[in-house]
This record gives C-alpha cells, structure tokens and sequence, in this order.
C-alpha cells in the first residue's frame, strides 16, 4: 500500500486532525537519541514515516494496529521520545508512529491501596507533580524525568536513580492494559500477588514496542519523606574499592536510595569542584526516619569495614546539591544537540551491563583495557570510564561512559566511534557471564547479540513474537534481529 492510500484510510479510523504529516516532525520521528548527531546535521540515513497517528482510546489504537496489521504496515509505538538505543529507529518505508500523546488522563490516585492508574502518555513527572500534593513519590526517577511518559517506561523496562530501594519500573507495576496486532485488548488486573501460572505482565513490560501496544499502566506509589534524606561521599582508591563498600551495604540487607562508584575519569565530569582526580563513592538514605537512620548507620559501618580503600569524606551539602540537579529537561536535551553540531564532540555516550559482585570488576578491567588498546580512534577520546549506579543483594551494573572528538561524516559517526566500542564492551560482557543491557533495552543497536545474550532462551523470545507479531509489524528490528542490521548499522561495509 503506497503513502497516499495509507493516509486516505487512516481517515476512517481516526480524525485528520489526529494525523501528523509535517515533514520536519517526520524526520524528528525517524531515528532516536541514538543518533542525535547525525540527526542535528541532517544526515540520517533511514526512511521517514508516513505519519505520526495520534490515538485518544484504546479503541482507536484497536483500530489502527488492526488496520496496519491487515495491511502488513510496520508500527513504532512512541511515548516520550527519550529512547536511546535506536527503538524508535524507523527500517521500513511504510511506517506509522503511533504515539501517546492523547492519552494523557491520570485516571485515579489511590493511596489507600498505594497505587495510582494512568493513561500511557502520561509524562512521569506530572503525575509525579500530583503525587507530592498529598505526601507521596511514584519513586521512579531516570534522567529523562521530566520528560519521559509512562507508555515508553514500561515498554523500555525503565530504570530510575533511586532504584536500589525502590526498585526499575517493573517492580513498580502493579497492573495494565495493552494492545495486540491483531487489536485485542488485553487487561492485567491490579493485584498485590498472584500465582495464576508465568507472571503475564512481563510479556508486556521490556516489549519495546515489539509486541504490543501499551495503553494504560497501574504503578505503586511510595510515602515521601524528604526531611529525613541523608547524604554521603568519599574518595575511593579504585573503582574495585567502591564496589566492595556497595556490596557490603547490600548483602548485609540495606536498601539505600542511591548508591554509586565513579571511575576517576567519569567523576571528574560530574564532581569536578571536588573529585581531586580519585574516584567517588556516594550514598543517600531515604524513607521514615527509622530507615534512614538505620540505613545511614549501615553506610558507615561499610566504610569502616574497608577503611583501607576510603581515601576520605566528602561534605554531604556537595552531593546533596548534585542530587538536585540529576535530571535532564527538553532544554537540556536541545542544549544537548545544538552543543553536538557546533562543537564536532560526543558527550556521554552510554553502554550498561549488569553481572554479579565478583564480575563487574573483571569486565570493567577488561573492557577498559581492550578499547585502549585495540579501538583505532583512541586519540579521539575526551574520556572513558564509567560507574556503577543500580546495585542489589547478587551483583550491580556499570555504565560504560565515553566521549570523544567526531573526525568524520555525520552518517559515519556510530560505526566509526560508537560500535567498535559497544562491541568490546557486549563481548567482554557475554564472555564473562553479564547482561549487555541492565536498563537501555536492546532497542535495534544490540539486537546483533539478542541471541547470544539469552542463548538457549531465546526460543521463548522468539516464540512470543511468533505468537503475538506474526505478520512482524510492530516495531521492526527491535529486540529481534533483521536482514537491516548490515544496512543501517553497518551500512553493508
């Protein structure tokens, strides 16, 4: 089906007013963050949409996944736009976005049963805005904050910076409500616990889009207790140092908000007032007074117990001003891209892993190793290090952070510099036993190693798609490898 007819129906399901065909916001809805240089230097490599389709029901998204499922048309469900891992990436030439912009109603708030029920295109922050109002916190808190929504939290398998204690996104969800290609609407209903066979949200939860369409989501709500928030810093030898401070805290059964260790390297860009060239161990209780007092006295006694890697305190005012200024808003993102095209540069380009205590630091050893001596552009780096920011009771995760100076095309960009990096890294992770992606997703720019990072369960993977996508229109090249992975990422080199 060619454009023209593609747009001629979509008047039947929805109004024309709920029809985006501007060619400036088609390119924006081509690719993601991930290739936000290319983007801002009018590079991108891939097809444009044929539309960006704004649904304000269930019934509509119904309608529209059955329409574009009849019509073998590929879908890319969207939200907040934050992705960064290439799942907004558009492979096909006849695409619909459908996005969340309309369904954007808080349907109820509920702290009796500590639980609030939103439409998908609900930005957190907002509902997170109405949540303080009555003394409560959603507890969830990535970077994009400000500006990511509900729907792509869910699908992503969102992370947020105070996740130790309260946990990602799917430990958050109580209940929800998606749509599959062939327009069935399907209800998880909101219960504490269940033991009704495999737990069905989790077919939903970290689908990227390439399942179904999330609609609604019912998440837990948290009490909020800010006055009792407690803060902690040090200057560690090595990252290995920090590593064993957080996991003494863990296994000993404390759950503070945050805990993390930065490389030198990584510290220097976000302490540099007080880094002194050394790594950084940081800390914050949280929670009714009693917890956080408890959890503020298990820090210390972590720190006392490896002494021998605590260089020394740092002043608790110095990381609770840096925790007040964590999260990125739409103008820090545009600040983002304008600093990108006027600057040739690459800041904070991300790979995350996971693996258990005694592995991050092998991987890390490893991976620091290898890129320093086999990635043909090291010149070129501004900076390579990482940290260590979602930690639980068997292992943590570490975000590998990079920048570097862009000698080359636009297009060029991610095979020159991102890949050859992002390879090291998934390598040296699958070999020792790890995660390649702890909260990212595999978007399309990992879908390379799917494979080999589930291995032998894959089969589940792939049977769930064949169940649930068998026409393969939602979201192609998502999380399941295709044909245009030599294409786009590495553009039949």
């Amino acid at each position: 089906m060619n454009s023209k007819a593609v747009l001629d129906q979509l008047t039947d399901i929805v109004t024309p007013e709920q029809i985006n065909t501007n060619e400036a916001d088609l390119y924006e809805a081509s690719a993601d963050r991930y290739k936000k240089y290319a983007k801002t230097r009018k590079a991108l490599d891939v097809p444009a949409p044929v539309a960006i389709v704004y649904p304000a029901s269930v019934q509509e998204v119904s309608a529209l996944l059955k329409f574009c499922n009849r019509e073998r048309i590929n879908v890319i469900p969207r939200a907040g736009m934050t992705a960064t891992e290439g799942g907004l990436e558009n492979w096909k030439d006849t695409t619909l976005v459908i996005d969340t912009l309309k369904l954007d109603k808080i349907l109820k708030i509920d702290p009796y049963n500590s639980q609030a029920t939103v439409q998908a295109g609900v930005p957190l922050q907002v509902l997170e805005d109405e949540l303080r109002k009555i003394g409560y916190t959603t507890g969830h808190s990535p970077q994009s904050k400000p500006v990511a929504k509900f729907g792509g939290l869910v699908a992503t398998r969102s992370i947020g910076q105070f996740s130790t204690l309260y946990g990602g996104i799917e430990d958050m969800v109580v209940g929800l409500e998606c749509v599959f290609p062939d327009g069935y609407v399907s209800r998880i209903k909101n219960v504490s616990r269940r033991a009704g066979g495999p737990d069905i949200r989790h077919v939903v939860i970290g689908n990227e889009g390439a399942l179904c369409y999330i609609t609604e989501v019912t998440v837990k709500i948290f009490k909020y207790f800010p006055e009792n928030n407690k803060f902690y810093g040090y200057l560690v030898k090595d990252v290995e140092s920090g590593l064993k401070v957080l996991r003494e805290v863990m296994v000993n059964g404390f759950r503070p908000s945050v805990a993390r260790v930065y490389s030198e390297e990584d510290a220097a860009q976000h302490f540099y007032h007080f880094h002194d060239g050394k790594c950084v161990l940081l800390f914050m209780a949280e929670g009714p007074k009693g917890i956080a007092d408890a959890t503020g006295d298990a820090i210390e006694e972590a720190v006392r117990t490896h002494q021998d890697g605590i260089l020394s305190q740092v002043d608790s005012q110095l990381i609770s001003d840096w925790f007040d200024n964590l999260n990125w808003s739409q103008q820090d993102i545009d600040d983002e891209f304008e600093e990108m095209r006027t600057s040739d540069s690459h800041a904070g380009y991300t790979t995350e892993i996971s693996a258990d205590w005694e592995t991050i630091p092998a991987i890390y050893t490893s991976v620091m190793a290898r890129v320093k001596a086999e990635f043909g552009r090291v010149e070129d780096l501004t900076m390579l290090g990482g940290h260590s920011s979602h930690s639980y009771l068997n292992g943590t995760n570490m975000y590998f952070v990079y920048n570097y100076k862009i000698h080359c095309a636009p297009e060029d960009e991610l095979l020159v510099y991102h890949h050859p990096i992002q390879k090291i890294i998934v390598e040296e992770t699958l070999k020792h036993g790890g995660s390649m992606c702890h909260h990212h997703g595999i978007g399309k720019f990992r879908s390379e190693w799917t494979k080999d990072e589930h291995g032998t369960a894959f089969y589940m993977l792939e049977k769930l798609k064949e169940a649930f996508d068998p026409n393969g229109i939602m979201n192609h090249g998502t999380i399941f490898p295709t044909d245009e992975i030599r294409k786009y990422i590495y553009q039949e080199e």
